[in-house]
């Protein structure tokens, strides 16, 4: 057994000192890994850190049948794509939410519908105002709008019912 599996052996087993050693050790390692996958300092930098917090947490699930560095890299690795998914979510939040804006704009400027209700429904999550606005304003039936959604016709008419009482309550019974 070399330094390092020794080191690992006693980090796995609970030795704290070992483990600050084997991640002192590893820790430019992963960061040289991740400016180079995510190409951002930041964000490398806070993945590292969160590599590290992970590799505390789990070290005594480290069954050793890889090497220590290429333990790390695979939680890394994983964290990268859970940012980028959480960045793909926030960017597609934020395009939404600049449409509703520019919705709301345009129906101001317009007066054809009411303000308070379409502020209302673009705080309701996309699947419910999408069933609500095929349902009850272009008029199509639960079993068409499953299809377009591709979920069950039951699911469609649980997202009117409940994004309905939502409406209500925000806009007042007579809603």
């Amino acid at each position: 057994m070399d330094n390092e599996d020794v080191r690992v052996a006693r980090a796995v087993r609970g030795d704290a000192d070992a483990l600050a050693a084997l991640l002192r050790e590893h820790y430019p390692f992963v960061m040289n890994y991740l400016l180079k996958v995510t190409m951002n300092r930041p964000l490398a930098e806070d993945i590292a850190q969160e590599t590290m917090i992970r590799a505390i947490e789990s070290i005594a699930a480290f069954r050793r049948d890889s090497k220590f560095s290429t333990w790390l890299v695979a939680i890394a690795s994983r964290l990268v794509i859970d940012a980028a998914r959480r960045r793909k979510r926030e960017r597609r939040w934020r395009q939404d939410e600049y449409a509703a804006r520019s919705l709301r704009y345009e129906t101001l400027q317009a007066q054809g519908e009411w303000p308070a209700a379409m502020d209302a429904l673009g705080r309701l999550p996309p699947g419910v105002r999408m069933a609500i606005l095929l349902k009850h304003y272009y008029g199509y039936g639960y079993d068409e709008i499953g299809a377009m959604m591709g979920i069950p016709a039951g699911t469609v008419k649980s997202r009117v019912h409940n994004g309905i009482n939502e409406l209500r309550k925000e806009l007042g019974d007579d809603a």
